[in-house]
């Protein structure tokens, strides 16, 4: 099973959707998980986790944690190239180091340079960047990529930020 997160925040509020699929290159069945969770911490600059990362415990306390293959966070799992965790480092840490994290960001980060590979996908000239902790960089860039999507964004990363939204 893989597992895709995202979170909205609005009015002081979060909503945080997970997408569970069981194949890389699915498009339509997946399962939906969803909360939404008041009084959020401010966004901090650097300190993102600060923010989304009781988001995404909150809702995976609810879930059935084995057999889970990988997770996908939209963010980075490092910050610099001392590998300082962001979001996907600190959820890895949060889960004792038991469950690969994929960071996949929409914006470069640019105090990374080392552990992040840049992902083209349809005719987009715009990167998607991918990082990566208790999985091999290579190996989690090949699965983005082999997700289902013809455009910049796989369809269900798209649809993830579409539910989070509504």
């Amino acid at each position: 099973m893989i597992l895709a997160f995202d979170t909205y925040y609005f009015d002081n509020k979060a909503k945080t959707v997970c997408l569970e699929f069981e194949d890389w290159n699915e498009d339509k069945n997946f399962k939906i998980h969803t909360e939404i969770i008041d009084n959020v911490a401010e966004y901090i600059p650097g300190e993102f986790y600060k923010r989304e990362l009781p988001c995404i415990i909150s809702l995976l306390n609810q879930m059935n944690l084995k057999n889970i293959e990988a997770i996908i966070v939209d963010g980075f799992v490092y910050l610099d190239d001392d590998k300082k965790y962001g979001l996907g480092g600190r959820l890895y840490e949060k889960l004792n180091n038991q469950i690969p994290i994929i960071g996949v960001a929409k914006t470069n980060f640019a105090s990374v340079e080392k552990d992040k590979k840049a992902l083209l996908r349809g005719d987009s000239a715009k990167p998607l960047f991918i990082t990566s902790i208790g999985i091999d960089l290579e190996t989690a860039f090949q699965k983005v990529d082999s997700m289902s999507g013809e455009f910049r964004m796989p369809t269900l990363l798209k649809e993830l930020d579409r539910l989070t939204k509504e």
